[in-house]
């Protein structure tokens, strides 16, 4: 398992290898649908009672710093 980030982790073991949270079977993709659907970090803290108001944050900050990147698109044949 590897810290990529703090709080993230990419383990290939663990959900097909994207990113979760602290080695968890919770992908950081879930939180972030989750909050796009509405839901207040305390709805996902109900949910999931093994995580932590700042594995939340942790997951907002990772998605945050992939958008600083630049990508290029490219038609492909």
């Amino acid at each position: 398992m590897e810290y990529i980030a703090e709080r993230i982790t990419i383990d290939e073991k663990i959900c097909n290898g994207k990113p979760t949270v602290r080695g968890k079977r919770i992908s950081v993709q879930t939180i972030l649908e989750f909050l796009a659907a509405g839901e207040s970090k305390e709805d996902i803290l109900k949910q999931y009672p093994s995580l932590e108001a700042e594995d939340i944050d942790a997951c907002i900050k990772f998605a945050s710093d992939l958008m600083s990147r630049n990508f290029i698109i490219k038609t492909v044949a």
